[in-house]
């Protein structure tokens, strides 16, 4: 008979190798592998051996740090420049103020998440919905970041005396650098290997067919998954003509894949509704929801409503109806020819049409051409939002591809 303490020794042997097998200890060299930027990575971290949780949370924190320290100088520049006569400088420098905000706030949801993992646990990876989360918060700060730098270094280009390429450019490109280090390491230490599809039983697209109509099975005859109070349904469905799913009611049938809303507000240019213009129905919303409530719904009726509308950060949990395609517009000419960066402009086009389609006398700028069908893919239904993973869930009609 073996004794209770070869058993006690074996079974601890056993632990240790399982948890060191999950947390093995690397150097930055090895870790760095499976960053983007190599060099750049193994000039970030110490020397000292740890996993790969260990250096994406150095990362990850090292990144928000930077994020601060770039509003500082960003906030510093604004200031200075002030009475620069350029618009395109000081609107890139504000569209940069603006997107550095956005990334702080992704940067420190993203850390408290990947810090809250105790020794304990940490080398366990996330849930998939986390993990597809912070996932998104980290692919966001990126883009944030190289939208910055592309409108700064246009900027730059108006402005021979302007320092922007060495005072506030050069910097954030080491800054995109970090936050692909940490968006490589976190895929690597808490992403599941297998990432598995969540939700029900989502009915299948149509093959061999670029527009797809086939509803998910809550949205059978277009109607739409919403549940809301009597009255808001009462106020939906006097506008509406889409029918809400069954179970929309509090209570009646719903299984958990309803959308619930909170309020509800409409616009309409006639004067009948709450509001007259989309900006207004915007800043009504309540701030800073956490969504347990619902959504708050904004319904906009038919017309063309010409303005810029922005939803600022705190405005969360808000949706947007309106009464269709071609029916509800929302329209403006901001254009990068009159100072507008190209952040806050309508920047491509493809197959126009009428006068102001001639592309002889077009401006000959770095970047700016002529694109064809190829190009215009990555700006698709199926290239830009990826389609195939959820649009064809929610049983909305759309396009997947060009339309000829």
């Amino acid at each position: 008979m073996e004794s209770p303490i070869f058993i006690l020794i074996t079974l601890s042997f056993f632990l240790q190798s399982v948890l060191a097998s999950s947390q093995t200890l690397s150097n930055s060299s090895t870790i760095c592998k499976t960053t983007p930027d190599p060099k750049y990575c193994k000039s970030v971290f110490p020397h000292s051996q740890g996993n790969v949780q260990q250096y994406g949370r150095f990362s990850i924190r090292k990144s928000l740090s930077q994020s601060r320290k770039f509003i500082r100088t960003v906030d510093r520049y604004i200031k200075r420049n002030a009475h620069l006569s350029q618009p395109a400088v000081i609107r890139a420098l504000q569209d940069c103020r603006f997107l550095a905000g956005l990334t702080m706030d992704y940067l420190l949801t993203s850390f408290e998440t990947v810090n809250d993992t105790s020794a304990k646990t940490s080398f366990k990876p996330l849930s998939f919905p986390k993990a597809d989360d912070i996932q998104t918060l980290l692919s966001a700060a990126l883009t944030n970041e190289q939208t910055c730098l592309e409108g700064l270094t246009t900027a730059a280009s108006y402005s021979a005396t302007w320092t922007v390429r060495t005072g506030v450019a050069l910097p954030l490109v080491n800054d995109t650098k970090l936050l692909g280090v940490s968006l490589a390491l976190f895929t690597k230490g808490w992403v599941p290997k297998k990432k598995k599809r969540a939700g029900f039983a989502w009915a299948q697209p149509r093959s061999g067919s670029s527009t797809h109509t086939k509803p998910f099975r809550l949205f059978r005859n277009g109607a739409l998954p919403l549940k809301m109070t009597e009255k808001t349904k009462a106020v939906y469905e006097s506008l509406s003509r889409r029918k809400l799913a069954d179970g929309d009611s509090n209570g009646d049938g719903d299984d958990g894949s309803m959308v619930l809303i909170s309020d509800i507000v409409t616009v309409s240019q006639d004067g009948t509704g709450n509001f007259t213009n989309i900006t207004a129905a915007v800043a009504a919303a309540p701030n800073n929801t956490d969504g347990s409530a619902g959504f708050f719904l904004i319904y906009v009726t038919a017309g063309i409503y010409e303005e810029y509308i922005s939803i600022a950060k705190n405005k969360r949990y808000m949706m947007m109806i309106g009464d269709g395609i071609n029916q509800t517009v929302v329209t403006g000419n901001r254009s990068v020819v009159d100072g507008w960066t190209t952040f806050n402009s309508a920047t491509f086009e493809y197959n126009n049409t009428g006068p102001g389609s001639n592309t002889t006398n077009r401006v000959t700028w770095p970047g700016y051409h002529v694109i064809n069908s190829t190009d215009a893919a990555n700006f698709t239904v199926t290239g830009l939002f990826i389609e195939a993973d959820w649009i064809w869930k929610t049983g909305v009609p759309y396009t997947s591809g060009l339309i000829s």
